[in-house]
């Protein structure tokens, strides 16, 4: 939308009531809960999309008083009908002001500030005030400092950032590390961590210790290397698959007798090289096993980054597996909802290296790090010290 035109069309009295009191939210216009069970109703590969672009187009001619039924809605919704909801209110909201109608900005506050909605619903909202009166926005942006929303939380992260670079720039040091410091704990999208992180260690020389702020695993047992001829090893049910012993050897590749053996990884993003205990090896199969002890039963993710071909099992379940090589490596490339244990969790990765020889095909990797829903660390209760380099068996 163009910010230009919505505060041309907006009425006075709306921009006056927009962070008053609030008012009561709108009530859901009829027939349009049947219109968004038909967007819900949207499956893959395009079903039920006519019946949707329908739904959509009636959606769209609908007043003001649809908009906040549908941000609700998003909530509730599957990836699919959240793009179409979150369209119809785009739409609405932009011919609605074109016209010079006013829009529910009261309400619209009210769900902003409602941590229990939808954080992309939310973010929408609080978009749409930004676009009416930026300043007054602003405002509220260090009220999401902490909020569960990242999509939130990051504008309140970028205003302490900015203010830790003018801090430094003043040659205030004790206050720009300070400022950084608070950005850091609150920060969860990885380029901001980083970007805080260089700030820290490389203007301000301060020790930032990556691995325990994004709770990056840094200690495993590893066992190998089996085969992986012909790409089986995947599919293959080498022993630790079925049983974690790790005072037991076991007939690995090409004849030798394998054993497990400890691996520490120093690495900034807690990347785990395999080369380093195995050498640079082609076909070939491994497996790390590390324990999680969690201090009560809660909802978690593991977070996994892999170049290679991977299976993933917590507590002896298989979470999911790809049978895929060198497709590349980040952090948080694969998320996995799951639920920890009090006490001992166990968490078992398989890693397959494949036959191809070019240079770039050679690491063989993996970081795998356990958090909350919004990537808030969650530390084992016997998490040893991140290791320094040069006692890390792993770079």
């Amino acid at each position: 939308m163009n910010a230009r035109i919505l505060t041309r069309g907006l009425a006075a009295p709306a921009i006056a009531g927009f962070f008053g009191v609030a008012t009561a939210v709108a009530k859901l216009p009829a027939g349009l809960e049947g219109q968004i069970a038909t967007l819900r109703a949207v499956g893959p590969e395009g079903e039920g999309n006519p019946a949707a672009a329908a739904a959509f187009k009636s959606i769209s001619a609908s007043d003001a008083g649809a908009i906040l039924p549908l941000l609700q809605a998003i909530e509730s919704s599957g990836p699919l009908a959240r793009n179409w909801l979150r369209s119809a209110v785009e739409v609405i909201v932009e011919r609605e002001l074109k016209a010079g109608k006013t829009l529910p900005v009261d309400d619209l506050k009210v769900f902003l500030l409602d941590t229990g909605q939808a954080p992309e619903a939310r973010r929408l909202a609080f978009d749409l005030m930004a676009e009416i009166d930026a300043a007054s926005a602003e405002k509220l942006i260090p009220g999401f400092l902490n909020d569960p929303s990242t999509e939130l939380r990051r504008d309140a992260v970028a205003q302490l950032v900015a203010a830790g670079k003018a801090l430094t720039g003043k040659d205030d040091k004790p206050a720009a590390i300070a400022t950084y410091r608070q950005a850091l704990d609150s920060a969860r999208d990885v380029d901001q961590i980083q970007e805080i992180a260089k700030e820290l260690s490389e203007n301000l020389g301060q020790a930032v210790d990556l691995p325990l702020h994004f709770g990056f695993l840094t200690h495993w047992q590893v066992s190998g290397p089996f085969h992986n001829t012909g790409r089986a090893g995947f599919a293959a049910g080498f022993p630790p698959e079925k049983e974690i012993d790790l005072n037991a050897a076991y007939p690995g590749k090409d004849g030798t007798q394998v054993k497990w053996q400890p691996v520490a990884s120093s690495d900034q993003y807690g990347k785990v090289d395999l080369n380093t205990p195995f050498s640079k090896l082609k076909e070939a199969t491994a497996y790390a096993y590390t324990e999680f002890v969690a201090a009560s039963a809660r909802p978690a993710e593991l977070r996994l980054g892999c170049k290679n071909a991977w299976k993933l099992w917590l507590n002896g379940k298989l979470l999911f597996g790809r049978d895929e090589y060198h497709r590349g490596q980040r952090i948080d490339q694969y998320k996995f909802p799951v639920q920890l244990k009090e006490g001992k969790n166990t968490i078992l990765v398989k890693l397959c290296q494949d036959e191809q020889k070019e240079s770039w095909t050679v690491e063989w990797e993996f970081q795998l790090r356990v958090c909350d829903a919004t990537g808030t660390a969650i530390l084992s209760t016997d998490r040893p010290a991140t290791p320094k380099a040069a006692e890390a068996t792993a770079k």
